[in-house]
């Protein structure tokens, strides 16, 4: 364990180096180089580790287990040996710690700001530790020791277990972990060790579900439910997901077993050791259904068998076993709005003729013109093109036409139809019943389509996106399509689903998080803003309001499967080379996900941004694989950028990724300094940033609270706190130093400059 100590309080982690990661050396505020050290060492000088201090449940006993305020009075607080070996922040340490006073009101230089930089936000003190901390005794409670770290000033120390020997299958990084050993001051954050929620590994073998027989895609015959092969992770836990992380794993791009240069589950099952390293306590599985792949499993011709690209359903089973020990849950993507054009229902639709019942699975129409020539309305693809595509009938001629808003490979299910309910039942029991713990919902504000079909406003078509008029979304009867959802989903305890919601209208937008809808639902307000703290302050303050009318939980995320990684997007054109900063946008992507992880709710992040990884931007014409390409007329390169593969070790593409090196999009040689290997031991790198924030936003009760308070703050930044647990974020986005608010500093995302906050950086403060 580390504490922050009378030489080193105020060290932070190195610059980012030219490629994008901070370098290995750490300096303190004065300008003297601090030497890293082994975690043996540290243990001899600071004592051991004490024990975990789980998370408390009530806001009562969180504030009794907060750190004392730097500069109080603790003389009378007796500690025991261990406490006083590990230094904790009371005495000599907490007198040069950065204390509430010590910070200026205001910027000096500044005359023109209407509120002083940072004041509090009901201009009281911060909370000290709470009398309730003092047991019968007299004697304070001992606090959790989560400190910033006397070497590198960015990462955490914590009092978790290190992951064990087999924890990652790389034998070069696990010879880096068995080097590490127990958490020391050069190491991260070790290895996930939930709280008490039970194990339930495999789970529950109960019965089969009882209910109406439900007929199959392809017939009316009546199916019985197969009785559970597994249980939910914890049943008893029904808001596991109201603070979770989950991690978003593109499987084709997460970790290939067998070669063939696309990623695959046993893949995922390898590297669970370094996902529960990462703390996560989710993951979120894109498409893993079998598929022929137009859309990369975004079309599905079977839902309720996994694609062989993949793996086969023993693995899937395998994989959430196997999760479930280390307890992290497992949610994959449902795609309920169309299906493939090989799914067995569509090829009977096109052999069945116009007004037959498996043509009343989707949605077909006559055509309009004098011979039915032209498309039915003048409806758009989101990916470029008509959304509607002419069939030709049995007997040859020119017929009907399906709606597909996505590809032509991709036609829209009728939800009128009965029957596309009742097998969509059958498909949440099937996987429900394998133990998953929930599903991401695709495009959750489709399915329901007005029953006129009106035409569009082409004036606001855009690829990829939709706005809240537009009659192809967001249609009302969607409503009692997620209330039937629900209700099969509360038939399994622990299990939650959160929708794809494009809806910018707070008051609709809210509609879909009714207690009987969904549990969450995707906002991306903060993953559109521009790295400006007013659009960035804007963001927050919408996504928490948008779910405040019916007490929902906040979702945040800043890039996915469908948004260019955050790296390049917030990285700013050198004017001296006409290129994008990628260093800069490194930095204020650190600061980004210091700000995010101190909000209340729930955090996605995407499998690659606790790398730095930036959008490839210039893969080969070639290369490019995603459907935009192809249907804008090669004028939209699409969203191949923020797909590919992850690199795990090495020097050389494709890093670890797989033994082939015909990996499905080809990695950039520029990606060897991003490699989990070479991030895993670094202090100063975004993994460790990434650990070191997940760890905290669990353990540390000043976590608590449903709302903001928001701060007065420099031109160009912003402040909140946490309304129960107190925890201050700061951010500058601005272009100058400037003040820290009161408080001690218990996480930074770049160095301090001259004791300030840095810009393109953001900290945390008790």
């Amino acid at each position: 364990m580390t504490t922050v100590s009378d030489e080193t309080r105020d060290v932070v982690p190195a610059e980012p180096s030219d490629g994008g990661q901070p370098d290995g050396a750490h300096t303190d505020v004065a300008g003297t180089p601090v030497s890293e050290h082994d975690s043996d060492a540290d243990e001899a000088a600071n004592g051991p580790a004490a024990e975990d201090v789980p998370a408390a449940d009530t806001a009562g006993e969180q504030s009794g287990a907060t750190l004392e305020t730097a500069g109080q009075d603790t003389s009378d607080a007796p500690a025991d040996a261990d406490d006083d070996a590990a230094g904790d922040i009371t005495g000599a340490a907490a007198d040069d710690a950065v204390e509430a006073d010590s910070a200026p009101a205001d910027l000096a230089s500044d005359d023109n700001l209407s509120t002083p930089a940072y004041p509090a936000a009901d201009d009281s003190e911060f909370t000290p530790v709470d009398e309730a901390a003092v047991d019968a005794s007299g004697d304070a409670a001992t606090p959790e020791t989560t400190t910033l770290d006397t070497v590198s000033g960015d990462t955490v120390a914590l009092e978790r277990d290190a992951p064990e020997a087999d924890a990652l299958d790389d034998e070069a990084i696990e010879a880096d972990l068995d080097a590490a050993g127990d958490p020391g001051p050069d190491a991260a954050v070790a290895g996930t060790d939930h709280a008490d929620t039970g194990d339930f590994g495999t789970g529950d073998l109960g019965t089969a579900h009882a209910g109406t027989d439900l007929p199959g895609p392809a017939t009316d015959a009546a199916i019985v439910p197969a009785p559970r092969v597994a249980g939910q992770l914890d049943p008893r836990d029904d808001t596991w997901w109201k603070s979770a992380v989950f991690y978003q794993i593109y499987p084709r791009s997460f970790a290939d077993s067998n070669g063939d240069g696309v990623g695959d589950l046993n893949g995922v099952i390898q590297r669970l050791g370094y996902l529960e390293l990462l703390g996560v306590d989710a993951i979120w599985l894109s498409p893993i259904m079998r598929s022929p792949m137009a859309d990369h499993g975004y079309d599905v011709s079977d839902p309720r068998d996994i694609d062989p690209l993949f793996g086969d359903l023993e693995t899937f089973d395998t994989l959430i076993a196997e999760a479930h020990d280390r307890d992290i849950r497992v949610t994959m993507d449902l795609v309920p709005n169309h299906t493939s054009d090989q799914h067995e229902w569509f090829r009977a639709a096109l052999a069945a003729g116009p007004g037959s019942p498996e043509r009343e699975r989707y949605i077909f129409r006559d055509g309009r013109g004098e011979n039915g020539d032209e498309p039915p309305n003048n409806w758009h693809s989101i990916f470029g093109g008509p959304a509607w595509t002419r069939v030709t009938e049995p007997d040859g001629s020119p017929g009907q036409w399906y709606l597909h808003i996505f590809a032509p490979e991709q036609p829209d299910l009728n939800w009128e139809n009965p029957e596309v309910w009742a097998d969509l039942e059958q498909t949440l029991r099937f996987w429900l019943d394998r133990g998953v713990d929930g599903f991401r919902i695709d495009v959750a504000h489709g399915m329901a389509k007005p029953a006129d079909l009106p035409d569009m406003d082409l004036s606001n078509a855009v690829l990829l996106s939709n706005d809240d008029d537009d009659p192809r979304f967001n249609n009302y009867a969607v409503h009692d399509i997620h209330r039937k959802i629900r209700a099969v989903l509360d038939e399994y305890p622990g299990a939650a689903n959160v929708g794809e919601i494009w809806v910018d209208d707070n008051e609709r937008f809210a509609e879909y998080l009714r207690p009987d809808e969904l549990h969450l639902g995707f906002n991306f307000r903060l993953a559109k803003a521009p790295f400006e703290a007013g659009a960035i302050r804007e963001a927050i303050e919408n996504s928490l309001d948008a779910v405040l009318s019916v007490s929902g939980t906040p979702t945040w995320t800043l890039s996915n499967h469908d948004v260019a990684r955050e790296v390049t997007r917030y990285a700013p054109v050198d004017p001296a080379t006409g290129e994008l900063d990628l260093e800069r946008g490194t930095r204020r992507a650190r600061a980004m996900i210091v700000v995010e992880m101190a909000l209340p709710g729930t955090v996605f992040v995407y499998n690659g941004a606790e790398l730095g990884l930036p959008n490839v931007d210039d893969l080969p014409d070639e290369a490019l694989q995603d459907p935009v390409w192809e249907r804008s007329g090669h004028t939209e390169r699409g969203r191949d950028g923020c797909r590919v593969p992850i690199p795990w070790q090495g020097t050389e593409p494709p890093f670890g990724f797989s033994t082939s090196p015909d990996t499905w999009l080809p990695i950039p040689e520029s990606w060897r300094s991003l490699t989990v290997e070479s991030q895993l031991e670094d202090v100063g790198s975004m993994l460790s940033l990434y650990r070191a924030a997940i760890e905290l936003r669990f353990r540390r009760p000043e976590f608590a609270g449903d709302r903001v308070e928001w701060y007065g703050a420099p031109e160009g930044c912003l402040a909140f706190r946490r309304d129960e647990g107190l925890l201050v974020c700061a951010l500058n986005a601005g272009e100058e130093p400037v003040p820290l608010p009161p408080g001690e500093l218990l996480l930074i995302s770049s160095p301090l400059v001259d004791g300030m906050l840095a810009p393109d950086s953001a900290a945390w403060l008790v």
